[in-house]
């Protein structure tokens, strides 16, 4: 294993220190790598620090260096590493490595982004087979074991009676709102589908979120007639499957359970369970939810050239076309957006346009620019967690509080596939 890290910053390797943002963090990185380091606890910081590391500048015109994390450190959204080189290993330049780095698992873009991925490959040894580096290099620092994703501490529950206890021992205080997400594995992640990656860690469709917008406008106007605001498409969109920069989530904890429970019934499910002052929550009709909403009309290419530390951040380019797609929504809308607004993750609750929101109680997670979710918690909302097994059974119980296929997917052919299985012949009843 080895990090790669990679920066558009130049002369940053010769620092000492430097900030990644955390939605940087892991890209292009395998998935089974990804689920290890959700939390960073002290264990899978010190893993991270065990293996060396790889210091790239983007483009091909500067050499690498190898060395070593001496320490990490979260600070709001971004991680703040220290390092050192190795004092036995001199400037590598890119032309030497480059040849390896299929080998090395470095993709061919990836030089031209600021990421700091992780790789499942002995980095060393490579480079000593091919003598990039001489064979009589020493390790830079010990391996230690890989960190296994460990959410054992967790309460578990088996029964509805059960979970109901488990979230009234919460306490939450009246000021705060709560919301819940059921996930049917315990590896899945916060995140929205549109930021979801394959196996390799490539990125599945966020390249083409402004095309998957306009085409699902295309071929369905008359469905978006009524909509006012681009937020008002996004939840549509959601509703028919389209991957977008909403997350659902439900202020109805038995909602929550029943689709922890729906799927994967040999493995644990688990309940995520997010509270935050009401002040936080926003409306469909919010100026910062319709900031980061109208990200998904810009292509990614002009997202990629926001420069959030610009002092005259409103005077960029892709900046001015996201104020005019505001100002299409809100024609009074002042031609000024908070940087930190555009990064934001935050709650949002939507009208409710259709049905399956309103039977579930439906809000949304509305994800900014390069935002990730900390599987901890943020500044403005805290986490908490529950386990659930014998999903079978919680099914059961759900179902006689009418909670089910049929109530929570409220169409025909939902009822119609419901009522069928439940009233099928059953030998020996």
């Amino acid at each position: 294993m080895y990090n790669y890290l990679v920066t558009a910053e130049k002369g940053a390797w010769e620092q000492g220190f430097y900030k990644f943002h955390k939605s940087r963090f892991l890209e292009y990185t395998n998935k089974d790598i990804v689920t290890k380091y959700d939390f960073l606890s002290a264990k899978q910081l010190a893993s991270l620090k065990a293996y060396p590391c790889l210091f790239a500048y983007e483009g091909e015109d500067d050499p690498m260096r190898i060395g070593y994390l001496t320490s990490i450190a979260s600070s709001g959204p971004f991680l703040v590493i220290e390092f050192e080189f190795s004092d036995s290993i001199p400037e590598i330049p890119f032309d030497a490595i480059n040849p390896y780095a299929p080998l090395l698992d470095i993709r061919g873009w990836e030089i031209n982004r600021t990421h700091w991925a992780v790789k499942d490959v002995d980095l060393l040894r490579v480079l000593k087979k091919y003598e990039v580096i001489e064979e009589n290099v020493s390790p830079i620092t010990p391996q230690e074991e890989e960190p296994a994703k460990d959410r054992s501490s967790n309460p578990r529950v088996s029964t509805v009676k059960g979970f109901i206890s488990k979230i009234f021992e919460l306490g939450f205080p009246r000021q705060k709102e709560v919301f819940y997400r059921g996930h049917s594995k315990k590896t899945y992640r916060i995140e929205p589908s549109l930021f979801r990656t394959d196996n390799s860690g490539n990125y599945i469709y966020l390249d083409n979120e402004h095309i998957l917008y306009r085409e699902l406008l295309v071929s369905n106007s008359s469905d978006f007639q009524g909509d006012v605001y681009t937020l008002d498409s996004l939840v549509r969109m959601q509703h028919y499957s389209l991957p977008t920069r909403l997350l659902d989530i439900t202020s109805n904890p038995l909602i929550a359970l029943y689709f922890s429970c729906r799927s994967a019934p040999e493995q644990d499910g688990e309940v995520v369970i997010f509270s935050m002052d009401r002040k936080q929550v926003k409306y469909f009709d919010s100026d910062v939810a319709s900031c980061i909403a109208n990200l998904a009309r810009l292509p990614k290419s002009e997202k990629d050239l926001i420069d959030f530390n610009l002092p005259d951040f409103n005077n960029q380019k892709p900046v001015g076309r996201l104020l005019h797609f505001i100002r299409e929504e809100k024609p009074f809308f002042e031609s000024r957006v908070d940087p930190e607004d555009l990064r934001r993750i935050v709650c949002v609750k939507g009208k409710k346009s259709n049905d399956r929101i309103a039977s579930q109680s439906g809000a949304f997670l509305l994800f900014g620019q390069d935002a990730v979710f900390d599987e901890s918690g943020t500044d403005d909302i805290d986490i908490a967690r529950v386990s659930v097994s014998n999903k079978k059974d919680i099914l059961e119980e759900l179902d006689l509080l009418n909670i089910n296929e049929s109530t929570v997917f409220p169409y025909i052919e939902n009822s119609a596939r419901y009522v069928a299985r439940k009233f099928s012949f059953e030998k020996g009843a």
